[in-house]
């Protein structure tokens, strides 16, 4: 991967405003949802205690969303997050969502980069702007939830047939790390 942007740093002042250290201005959740859409990753401090506030704030922004109509978790899913919470057992739910968003950002570039190494239209003028529209329609389609720059791509010289292989092993992969999280989420019961 190559070299990690830092995180944008916001405080928060006792007001509860946030301060945006970049750009030397006050700035809002959906700013802020909007840096994590463009890719960049956000810090959110108390000004005075110092302490981490980006889980609290990011979570609040999951919530905004989910409660004007924006729902990307099914209730199901809700409600084994919240089941996780209240049993001992529940540290494997973490390294499994961490799991399966890399394993969709990794599918995602994989196919897009396929998109333009087994394209004809590749050489056409003109295709360097539709290819950057497709992308930020796959973004759209996706919340948001695309590779990060300099993650790992595919070689290009791979054949279609192979990279269908390859995403039908991943989609295994993922349905079988399902269901081993269900069945353990069930025997925690």
């Amino acid at each position: 991967m190559a070299d990690k942007q830092k995180p944008l740093l916001i405080k928060r002042y006792a007001s509860r405003r946030l301060y945006n250290t970049e750009t030397s201005d006050y700035v809002t959740l959906e700013d802020i949802a909007g840096f994590i859409r463009e890719g960049r990753e956000v810090q959110i401090v108390d000004l005075k205690s110092g302490d981490d506030l980006t889980r609290q704030y990011l979570l609040q922004i999951i919530a905004e969303h989910e409660s004007r109509g924006e729902s990307v978790l099914p209730v199901d899913v809700l409600n084994d997050l919240v089941r996780s919470y209240m049993t001992p057992g529940a540290s494997v739910v973490p390294q499994f969502l961490q799991a399966s968003f890399e394993m969709l950002r990794n599918g995602q570039s994989q196919m897009l980069d396929q998109m333009s190494a087994i394209n004809p239209m590749a050489k056409m003028p003109g295709f360097e702007l539709m290819q950057a529209q497709q992308q930020a329609f796959m973004k759209a389609m996706t919340g948001g939830v695309m590779p990060k720059k300099g993650a790992a791509k595919t070689e290009g010289d791979k054949t279609a047939a192979k990279a269908g292989e390859e995403e039908g092993e991943d989609l295994d992969a993922i349905k079988r790390q399902l269901a081993e999280l269900q069945d353990k989420l069930s025997k925690l019961k």
